[in-house]
């Protein structure tokens, strides 16, 4: 019996198939998103990013960590949820947020163009970890908020540094609680980190 020929087109397909897989595996939340050792331990990358972030903005990898979980659970295509007319008709989602930091068109290109990262992407790991670096940097500049102050830093990350300034968070009582529980989650980041650092460096992790 003659072998069987396989189609040029079919091997592409397979390939193709292939690799798209491969990267639905790479980008798929944490299975322990709640201890920070096992989070880099299973994404190796996502701890470099986390250290360069650390190097070139000073917060603490903790920090924007616990604010990224609050902000999308590590989906990198995380939105708002749609809004709907007499709850059939979809109109629209309430902003632009996207991605692993949930950030907005307007304050993704201030970050793009201040940064002179142009290829940056919000669906991106480390591009969404470094922006994240960047926006608590300039709440303390802008705000005076200490980079390891996970509470009021996600306060300003939520509100703006306008509406920070202005206390419009203290008009959300449902916001004060959020912050709170960033903060509480930031802390237990923090001591799960310290106790594993080390591993991670040497790559026993």
């Amino acid at each position: 019996m003659p072998p069987v020929l396989e189609s040029p087109l079919l091997c592409r397909a397979t390939l193709l198939l292939s690799i798209y897989l491969l990267g639905a595996c790479s980008t798929r939340p944490p299975a322990q998103p709640e201890d920070l050792c096992q989070i880099f331990a299973e994404k190796s990358a996502w701890h470099q990013a986390a250290q360069g972030m650390t190097q070139r903005w000073g917060t603490p990898s903790f920090v924007t960590m616990a604010m990224m979980y609050q902000e999308s659970s590590f989906r990198e295509d995380a939105r708002p949820p749609m809004r709907y007319f007499l709850g059939v008709i979809p109109y629209g989602r309430p902003s632009t947020a996207y991605g692993y930091a949930q950030v907005k068109d307007e304050t993704w290109a201030d970050y793009q163009r201040e940064t002179g990262n142009s290829w940056a992407s919000r669906d991106d790991f480390a591009d969404a970890l470094d922006f994240m670096g960047w926006y608590t940097s300039k709440s303390q500049k802008v705000n005076g908020i200490s980079k390891w102050d996970a509470y009021n830093q996600y306060l300003n990350y939520h509100e703006g540094w306008g509406g920070f300034s202005r206390g419009s968070h203290l008009q959300k009582a449902w916001l004060l609680p959020v912050a709170a529980k960033v903060d509480e989650r930031a802390r237990r980041y923090a001591m799960q980190y310290r106790s594993c650092k080390a591993q991670l460096d040497s790559g026993w992790l």
